[in-house]
């Protein structure tokens, strides 16, 4: 499954050796969503751990990433756990990186993971159905 997202670069964390064939980095992105801003971790592994080097913190960027999950048995008990794995990072105006630091042209893009395609287009949601004040027993 592959999204992306933009935001501004507000983490760079150290890479971390897991094992000889496996290495790990990760950052944080703040992401603008709704009135609240949303810091959201992503990864990227191994080959891909330099592709963050080229913005500083606070460059805005889009990142397109993919959903990992797995599951596994610990103690008897399955544990689960998610990732998001970064595969691309660029500038969020859609340029090349340059010297700076302002890799968005000056302009905050507001974005979101993209949602789900819906798997049954034959199915929609149906509203609510809105209650008058004589189906109301609330107390206030």
């Amino acid at each position: 499954m592959s999204y992306d997202a933009t935001g501004r670069i507000i983490e760079v964390f150290d890479e971390q050796v897991i094992s000889e064939k496996f290495r790990k980095r990760e950052f944080v992105l703040e992401v603008q969503d709704g009135q609240y801003p949303e810091q959201i971790k992503f990864q990227t592994v191994n080959d891909k751990n330099s592709l963050v080097d080229p913005f500083p913190v606070g460059s805005e960027v889009k990142v397109a990433f993919n959903l990992r999950g797995r599951g596994y048995s610990k103690e008897g008990k399955m544990l689960y756990f998610t990732n998001l794995e970064a595969w691309r990072i660029e500038p969020a105006g859609g340029g090349a990186p340059q010297g700076g630091g302002n890799y968005g042209g000056g302009q905050q893009q507001q974005a979101a993971p993209r949602p789900v395609q819906n798997q049954n287009p034959g199915l929609q949601a149906k509203p609510a159905p809105i209650a008058s004040d004589d189906d109301n027993d609330l107390p206030f």
